[in-house]
């Protein structure tokens, strides 16, 4: 019997969702001669009544969705199904998203999230009997016990990008340049984007800064080596009294932000040189997949069908030691990965001369 298999995008959305899709459908249609079910704004589709599906077919990518940004099915970041908003109330609609799964006669379903997304699908998953197999994507690559999430390496690229284009404009002007990353709690866009585009600076929440520290260095580097200082700052960053700095939607919603801008107000009084700040928000996301995060969605999705063929459900798809591997899907909701402030990048940046802001 032909198996039918759905597949949902979920949380905030990153480069390399599509090629995920791509990979699932080619390996579960040329591979198992299966069928796949795309379900749009992730759990909230199985709300719908009827359920909002699509069939995903091999002529479904031949445009090259794979080079593209976001995801064709759609995701969403809110909405909790088990508190989820109803008017002014909220209400426990995880039934009606398990029948909605049931209702489609699917053998198994493959779940594209963060942490967060992971955790609340494991738990409908558990709840509706359903055999899930989850796929890690964040820019944050916080997810635990894999070495590199969907998006994250896209979306170092494109800070390190900022950090070149910025490079020119503070040599013209003796400028000190502020780029305030995307992270959410963690710090690794930020260390991997300041080392790779030569930051004199870099503040990442995992390890707690000494502003006089800082200024030390800016001063240092504009006085004796260069006319200008690069500054990489996570959006987690704490300001100096060691509040978290946010800013709310027009929701009233609030998110981290402002980090940058409180950085660049301090650094002007205290160095006595011009500085600017630049916030780059969600370009880190929406953009082109790079070759790294096309290579690492195709190999997730490959993976994941040749786990439901396997009978293996429960599980998160990984990467480790230059390969896919799987683990235990609670262990890896379980296991937040922040910067390890011993890691081997931290002290790369270190031994560069980069100022982390503690010594």
């Amino acid at each position: 019997m032909t198996k039918k298999i759905g597949i949902l995008t979920s949380g905030g959305d990153c480069a390399g969702l599509n090629a995920v899709l791509r990979a699932v459908t080619f390996r579960a249609i040329r591979g198992y001669g299966w069928k796949v079910y795309g379900i749009h704004q992730g759990s909230h589709g199985l709300l719908e009544r009827p359920v909002h599906v699509t069939e995903l077919k091999i002529e479904t990518f031949t445009a090259g969705l794979m080079r593209f940004g976001g995801t064709i099915l759609g995701t969403t970041n809110r909405g909790n199904p088990f508190s989820y908003p109803v008017g002014d109330d909220r209400q426990d609609r995880s039934d009606e998203i398990v029948e909605g799964f049931h209702m489609l006669g699917l053998d198994a379903l493959i779940g594209i999230g963060g942490d967060g997304s992971m955790a609340i699908l494991r738990r409908l998953c558990e709840k509706g009997n359903i055999n899930f197999i989850g796929i890690p994507k964040t820019i944050d690559n916080d997810i635990g016990l894999t070495e590199k999430s969907v998006g994250f390496m896209t979306a170092v690229d494109i800070a390190t990008e900022a950090l070149d284009r910025l490079q020119p404009t503070a040599a013209s002007h003796d400028r000190v340049m502020i780029l305030e990353v995307m992270g959410r709690d963690a710090g690794h866009i930020a260390l991997n984007a300041g080392i790779a585009g030569g930051a004199d600076v870099i503040l990442i929440p995992e390890i707690p800064y000494n502003m006089d520290i800082v200024v030390h260095k800016l001063k240092e580097v504009t006085k004796r080596e260069k006319n200008f200082a690069l500054m990489v700052v996570a959006e987690a960053v704490l300001d100096e009294n060691g509040r978290n700095l946010t800013i709310a939607d027009v929701k009233g919603k609030r998110r981290y932000g402002g980090i940058g801008h409180y950085m660049a107000e301090r650094i002007q009084e205290m160095v006595g040189a011009e500085t600017r700040f630049t916030v780059l928000g969600h370009v880190q996301r929406g953009c082109q997949p790079n070759a790294e995060d096309r290579i690492l969605a195709s190999s997730f999705g490959v993976y994941a069908v040749d786990l439901i063929a396997e009978g293996k459900f429960n599980r998160m798809v990984a990467w480790h030691n230059r390969q896919v591997v799987d683990v235990d899907l609670a262990d890896a909701v379980s296991s937040y990965q922040a910067v390890d402030p011993n890691s081997t990048l931290v002290q790369t940046a270190r031994g560069l001369g980069i100022c982390l802001g503690d010594k």
